[in-house]
């Protein structure tokens, strides 16, 4: 293990329980109340939350028959909605997760839409422990129907946090399916790796699993809970007076107490063998004991960046650098 390795056990909780569905003040305020009851009640020393927690995953891109309609109403207000109650880096929001990760003294991984410019995009925010630090990755590649809502991230946003425990990294969904990816993070000597899901079927616990050991590393897999009713109930939350943005969420497949994300978190060693079983359909909070120790041992069998990879063979070359389709010659002055 590297020398900044200072403890060998964490703490880790799993955030399953819904937001706010769309509203994003809200949503925060509860992330706030989730932290403090797993740092307090758990002893977590480190929080996870899924794909888009803040202020929701965007299921009606799936689910709803009109969304992908060109020029819909009610596409575009439910967008609007989405991208005002999307969070800015830095920003009010931010400000407020790093103040209750700093009295905590809890790392937390948050994942949210993000909106920079005109573009929303899929975002996992790493917050250090001492509230001044942050680390931010944007998901490459929106998979699918995904792409009526975010833009690509670029390589700058392969980031990795630093901890007493090692490296803290994570990717998003079908990153996981992204070899070069998955090599590009493995050469990042995570220890820890957050592996962020809308809800973790049973394919993604695969690709789970398959990281766990790939990289010789903890995979902290973190799925939602969410029923139809809370798509509803936080819309109305927002007291928003332009209805036609619910004409996409009410035609959402079933009744208020159906779910539409059943969980699944998930805690796995480096060996691929769960650490705490796949939760489903259960909101709640989900927690672990990581014993850092088992990620050396495990490297004697497999380093995929070290004992047991072929440079000679093979080169990958990652561009890390912000990516930008103007540039004005003042900004390099």
């Amino acid at each position: 293990m590297s020398e900044a390795i200072t403890a060998s056990l964490a703490k880790a909780a799993v955030i399953q329980h819904p937001p706010v569905f769309l509203n994003l003040d809200a949503s925060v305020e509860k992330a706030c109340s989730l932290i403090v009851g797993a740092a307090m009640g758990q002893e977590a020393d480190l929080v996870v939350f899924p794909e888009t927690w803040l202020p929701g995953y965007p299921v009606w891109i799936d689910s709803s028959p009109e969304a992908a309609l060109w020029g819909h109403p009610a596409a575009k207000a439910l967008y609007r909605l989405l991208a005002d109650n999307s969070i800015t880096l830095p920003g009010k929001h931010l400000d407020t997760l790093m103040e209750v990760a700093r009295t905590t003294s809890t790392y937390v991984v948050m994942g949210a839409h993000e909106r920079l410019g005109g573009t929303l995009y899929n975002t996992m925010i790493f917050i250090h422990k001492d509230g001044e630090q942050f680390k931010v990755h944007r998901k490459l590649v929106p998979t699918y129907t995904e792409r009526l809502v975010w833009g690509r991230g670029d390589g700058s946003t392969l980031s990795v946090l630093e901890t007493e425990w090692g490296n803290l990294g994570g990717l998003i969904c079908w990153e996981h399916w992204m070899p070069l990816a998955r090599a590009a993070m493995h050469a990042k000597k995570e220890t820890i790796h957050i592996a962020q899901w809308p809800w973790v079927r049973g394919l993604h616990q695969l690709a789970s699993r398959h990281y766990a050991f790939e990289g010789q590393c903890f995979v902290i897999a973190a799925g939602c809970v969410l029923t139809k009713g809370d798509v509803i109930e936080g819309f109305h939350s927002l007291g928003e007076k332009d209805t036609q943005a619910l004409e996409l969420l009410e035609a959402l497949p079933g009744e208020d107490e159906d779910l539409l994300m059943k969980g699944g978190s998930a805690v796995i060693g480096p060996d691929y063998r769960y650490v705490v079983e796949p939760v489903f359909e259960e909101p709640g909070i989900i927690c672990a004991e990581l014993d850092l120790d088992r990620v050396t041992e495990g490297q004697m069998l497999l380093d995929t960046d070290g004992h047991y990879s072929r440079p000679d063979v093979f080169r990958l070359e990652v561009n890390d650098q912000p990516q930008t389709s103007v540039g004005f010659e003042s900004q390099g002055e």
